[in-house]
């Protein structure tokens, strides 16, 4: 299982009772009145921030936020919503469509969109005022497993995200009982090889090229060292170590 993130708002379980709340209110089958035959709304939605959007300054600037998730992110939102719209997809969550999605040249739109959705999320978990620096506990002792040291992750991860050619995405995972370092092109993700991320740095230039041009290294350098939201990945492996 590797559905290790939970987006804010309504959940999947959340949605089928509310779905079915009606039906059940009234004590009626899933065939009566056509409780079962209107399309669903959408479980999907566009999240809120965890955090205000001059948080991150001056390492990442308000106006950067405000394009990034206010613009850039919003549209793979809305463009879910618009293709799983009336479909037996429709109710389902990004990782869900993502996953029936992958794979399908039919509907590569539908899960570059979803798969962006989901990405952008976990990005915006994964960095956070204040953060950075070295972690501690458990996610430590595995750093210094799988890497080394710190200071060998440190570096691995940076590379990881520096070589990504073009669009895409450094991720910290866990695959088994090791923790590794992936880079992932476009809208691609870790889950859909089984391995469930911790962490991940946006490396699309519309994440970074307002603040830092084309200097994707300072960006990168200073999401590392003074936003990782260690917290977030602590919590991720939490999840993985339970299921």
């Amino acid at each position: 299982m590797n559905e290790t993130f939970v987006p804010r708002g309504m959940n999947r379980r959340d949605f089928l009772v509310r779905a079915g709340g009606v039906c059940v209110s009234l004590g009626l089958g899933a065939l009566t009145n056509g409780c079962a035959q209107s399309p669903p709304p959408p479980v999907v939605a566009f999240s809120p921030l965890p955090f205000k959007d001059d948080a991150l300054e001056p390492h990442i600037s308000r106006q950067t936020i405000g394009f990034h998730y206010g613009k850039h992110h919003k549209a793979y939102v809305d463009k879910t919503i618009e293709l799983v719209k009336g479909t037996k997809l429709a109710g389902l969550s990004f990782q869900e469509i993502m996953k029936q999605a992958a794979g399908s040249p039919e509907k590569t739109d539908l899960f570059n969109n979803a798969a962006q959705s989901w990405n952008h999320e976990f990005f915006w978990n994964s960095v956070q005022k204040g953060g950075g620096g070295k972690p501690e506990g458990e996610i430590r002792t595995l750093l210094d497993k799988s890497f080394g040291s710190y200071e060998n992750f440190r570096k691995e991860f940076l590379n990881a995200a520096l070589t990504q050619f073009g669009s895409g995405w450094a991720w910290l995972v866990i695959e088994g009982d090791s923790l590794k370092v992936v880079k992932t092109a476009n809208a691609d993700n870790p889950t859909l090889k089984g391995q469930t991320p911790l962490l991940t740095i946006d490396v699309w230039e519309h994440a970074y090229y307002l603040d830092y041009q084309n200097r994707r290294g300072d960006y990168v350098n200073a999401v590392f060292d003074h936003l990782l939201n260690w917290k977030f990945a602590a919590e991720n492996l939490t999840r993985k170590v339970k299921v």
